[in-house]
């Protein structure tokens, strides 16, 4: 396995947000989370890049255990991370944004970022702040994988984006795991549109996995509906 999770528990101060989570990801696997807003879907995400120090348990990558705050080494190790909102920098260029991920991962070109996206191409020379949203969107998940992640955590990627840029975003991300093995962890609100690109659903409520099966599985469960 890749990602493993063992009897993972979190919290704010005095305020526990994840219970005894126990969960592995595959190399290449794609797996969404689904959950109301305070499930602690993001939390887990922060445990496994090393933004949120467990409480108890463990997190270990590759079969070493996860960085707690050292999150540019963990980075540095395969797992990116794109948070939610649109993380760039907004006074620079579209390319100057991708010639610091190019710096930060030692690589030379934005072939493979402009092929999955080519408005970021045509725009390339605009300030990031004069794109739109789901524009600065594509760009933070573009900078994201310049580095080449084994993994990439994603949180809400898709928020508040018309349905046919989410379309395009779901779908890039699906073909990049597949072009080169790797495995998403994908936090998403939009449970319809990410089930078809994902291999494993995940539900969270409360700080807690009440469901980890096959996608699919989770289209056909009716009775969890009301979760979402």
């Amino acid at each position: 396995m890749t990602l493993s999770i063992d009897h993972l528990s979190a919290s704010y101060g005095n305020l526990q947000v994840l219970h005894d989570i126990h969960l592995s990801i595959e190399s290449g696997e794609r797996v969404g989370i689904f959950g109301h807003n305070g499930a602690g879907k993001t939390s887990l995400l922060k445990c496994c890049v090393g933004e949120l120090k467990p409480s108890s348990g463990s997190v270990h990558w590759m079969g070493e255990p996860v960085n707690a705050s050292k999150v540019e080494l963990n980075v540095r190790r395969g797992i990116g991370f794109v948070p939610q909102g649109h993380n760039v920098f907004k006074d620079l260029s579209v390319k100057q944004n991708l010639s610091i991920a190019a710096l930060m991962h030692q690589v030379s070109d934005f072939d493979e970022v402009f092929k999955l996206f080519p408005i970021l191409k045509e725009r390339q020379d605009q300030r990031a702040h004069s794109l739109s949203g789901g524009q600065q969107q594509m760009l933070a998940l573009g900078m994201s994988l310049m580095g080449r992640p084994k993994i990439l955590l994603l949180d809400e990627p898709t928020t508040g984006l018309a349905p046919v840029i989410v379309k395009d975003m779901l779908s890039a991300i699906h073909q990049s795991s597949l072009a080169h093995g790797m495995s998403v962890m994908i936090v998403e609100q939009n449970v319809q549109a990410t089930l078809a690109h994902v291999d494993r659903a995940i539900v969270m409520k409360q700080g807690r996995v009440i469901f980890n099966d096959h996608a699919q599985q989770l289209r056909e469960q009716q009775s969890l509906w009301h979760l979402f």
